[in-house]
């Protein structure tokens, strides 16, 4: 059985993976891989990896959270997704680095089911409007507390990376930039859920939806029924320039309103986050999925 662990993280995917994957629920199962409800195995798993905290589950345990996850037998993936699997918004920084729990609490995963292959998949946002994004999701704390002894510019997703590779040596991660997921989304729910038919998914442009008019929506569909099927930088390009062109301005904006947070610091941590991206996309063991 594979297992795969999709972490988010926070204000990186606001769940939009987990719905394509549901809305695909029947067509994946054919395919042998389970996409159960979050309602079902986010408090199991929760109470699960809090209780065990690495120590590995036993077989009554594992038939135990299979049953009360599972609708169905014999599937040989099951899919994971949520954004707090990691920690709560609140403890995304500390000890002056992002998730520092991330390379300790990554490895009570694998515990969970001892002879299933584990995998991991999460985004990376750029620190310039994912430290807003977080700190806007939390509740009773000042800017300066949330990011406690850190330094904005100091905090490096290559670090956290890392951290998760050492705490986690065997198991493949799969990590891509949150700014590229309208151009990559058809690869990343194929990546994240496995299936071997990815042409035969619906609903992938539902993302793009978010982002596009209706009008330039319904015109890149037209663009590509008139077209042969595109391999995926093709596809990538003809999504970009339809983008550019027919985004709405308010899908795509960012406020920064934050002490301290000037243009120049902005400049500085997209510089090391552009650095950060390259190092995480040679790492070992790391599958990057670029535009």
């Amino acid at each position: 059985m594979q297992v795969v662990y999709h972490l988010g993280l926070h204000c990186t995917d606001e769940d939009r993976l987990l719905r394509a994957l549901l809305k695909n629920k029947g067509r994946l199962a054919e395919e042998g891989i389970a996409i159960p409800g979050p309602g079902r195995y986010r408090p199991v798993l929760r109470e699960a990896l809090k209780a065990l905290r690495g120590a590995p589950a036993s077989a009554e345990m594992q038939e135990t959270m299979l049953d009360s996850i599972m609708d169905a037998e014999g599937m040989g993936r099951i899919v994971f997704s949520y954004d707090s699997f990691l920690c709560v918004p609140e403890k995304a920084v500390g000890e002056g680095r992002l998730y520092p729990m991330a390379g300790e609490k990554t490895r009570w995963f694998p515990a969970l089911f001892p002879a299933a292959d584990t995998a991991f998949a999460f985004a990376v946002r750029n620190p310039a409007t994912f430290l807003p994004a977080v700190f806007a999701r939390t509740e009773g704390l000042s800017f300066d507390a949330f990011l406690g002894a850190a330094a904005p510019e100091d905090l490096s997703w290559a670090a956290m990376v890392a951290r998760v590779r050492a705490g986690n040596p065997e198991v493949p991660l799969t990590v891509w930039c949150d700014e590229d997921t309208p151009l990559i989304w058809p690869e990343v729910v194929a990546a994240v859920s496995g299936t071997a038919r990815p042409e035969t998914l619906g609903g992938l442009d539902d993302f793009l939806a978010t982002l596009m008019s209706p009008d330039g929506l319904e015109r890149l569909r037209a663009v590509r029924a008139e077209l042969p099927p595109l391999a995926p930088a093709a596809r990538r390009r003809l999504t970009a320039a339809f983008l550019e062109r027919f985004a709405r301005p308010e899908a795509l904006e960012v406020e920064f309103d934050l002490p301290g947070w000037t243009a120049d610091l902005v400049e500085e941590l997209t510089e090391r986050y552009e650095e950060d991206v390259e190092r995480i996309a040679g790492m070992d063991g790391v599958r990057f999925i670029a535009p």
